[in-house]
């Protein structure tokens, strides 16, 4: 049997990118290594694009609805600015991702997990004619597909098939930390983000009823730092003497501007193409974004009756990616330059400086993105064009 598509990962770019195939009535294959659901190391925040990204009546599982932020400068002057309206949404990753793959099922894909891939080959014995392409799992056993979508994270095997280069790489650590009633109340609504003593580096907690998720992310190569300002972070919220539930890390990679999202009838999507926002290194929105296109041109691709059809195709792809999420990117990458040169100053601007709490509470609600700012003001423009030159 040959799919028309195979989409390799079942995370929100990989469920995205099966149903959006799906629902054209291709036969579409979901592979995913782990048993679902299955735990991933992020804050598990849902903002405006995240939201709008999702299928219709999608019911999103939130266990906690945001309408505070309480801003740090690494422990120190602390504020928390409110809104009457929700800001933002907070879930368990594995039962958001777990109601995702639901929805790709549900559109007609077919889910396989336990499915481990060693490589995919668009050339050799492995290769019936030049419209397929091999996925040959960890067992030895080939599956043969018209297009291949790569959805399977931050070190992804399919990733390197394409070529995908990473310029920015960070390690977040993160624990959800168990908490009785007292503590969680004091949580209710309200999120804290702390500016971190590393450059670039930041921390957060994220309330999920009687669980905080509390993690810090910094740029690789400062393990034992990052490491101590969790610890730090920790004990100056008065969290130590609870045990976490459970630890982890996780990488989180950005692809240089020119990076490759593509590879013959193979496209790369979400973490598995380093798209993410590089200052927040918030990335479920770009997952389900990205994800949803390459979905809709691997049907496209898997479509096409040549060599050069199909080159198409992916150029079409990489340019609907880099029209929308390159541009955001690329502000997200002069945002983390002031951040990490200046953060007194961006945190000034938070607590004190009216217009940012705005467009905070914007890009949260999803009603503004980074990049539609810089695009529409001048003002905006302006500002961020003396930074760079500061």
């Amino acid at each position: 049997m040959v799919w028309d598509v195979i989409v390799v990962g079942a995370g929100p770019a990989g469920a995205s990118a099966a149903r959006a195939a799906a629902e054209t009535g291709r036969r579409v294959l979901l592979l995913e290594k782990a048993e679902l659901p299955r735990y991933k190391t992020c804050g598990g925040g849902i903002i405006g694009p995240s939201r709008d990204a999702l299928p219709p009546g999608f019911e999103l599982p939130l266990k906690e609805r945001v309408f505070a932020v309480t801003f740090s400068l690494n422990g120190k002057l602390a504020r928390t600015r409110r809104s009457r309206r929700m800001l933002f949404g907070l879930v368990n990753r594995p039962e958001f991702d777990q109601r995702l793959v639901e929805y790709a099922v549900k559109a007609g894909a077919e889910l396989r997990t336990g499915a481990s891939v060693q490589r995919v080959e668009q050339h050799g014995t492995a290769v019936p004619d030049r419209r397929t392409v091999a996925v040959v799992l960890a067992g030895g056993e080939t599956l043969l597909a018209r297009a291949v979508v790569g959805a399977d994270g931050s070190a992804s095997r399919i990733g390197a098939h394409v070529g995908v280069r990473l310029e920015q790489v960070d390690l977040g650590l993160e624990a959800e930390i168990p908490v009785p009633p007292e503590v969680a109340r004091d949580w209710s609504g309200r999120v804290l983000i702390d500016w971190g003593p590393l450059p670039g580096s930041y921390g957060w907690v994220f309330p999920k009823g009687d669980t905080l998720t509390v993690g810090v992310i910094s740029a690789r190569g400062e393990g034992a730092a990052t490491k101590k300002y969790l610890e730090d972070f920790t004990a100056r919220l008065g969290l130590s003497g609870f045990p976490p539930a459970l630890s982890s890390g996780h990488l989180t990679r950005c692809r240089t501007d020119d990076s490759p999202l593509s590879r013959g009838r193979v496209l790369v999507c979400g973490d598995a193409a380093g798209l993410l926002e590089p200052w927040t290194r918030e990335g479920i929105s770009y997952a389900l974004r990205s994800g949803r296109l390459a979905g809709e041109w691997a049907v496209r691709i898997a479509e096409a009756a040549d060599a050069v059809d199909a080159r198409r195709q992916a150029l079409n792809y990489t340019f609907a990616i880099k029209s929308g999420l390159g541009m955001e990117m690329g502000v997200g990458r002069r945002m983390l330059t002031v951040f990490s040169t200046r953060p007194r100053m961006l945190h000034a601007a938070m607590i004190g400086f009216r217009p940012a709490w705005l467009v905070f509470t914007q890009i949260c609600r999803g009603s503004a993105t980074l990049g539609g700012i810089v695009r529409s003001s001048p003002v905006a423009r302006r500002v961020l064009a003396a930074l760079d030159r500061a």
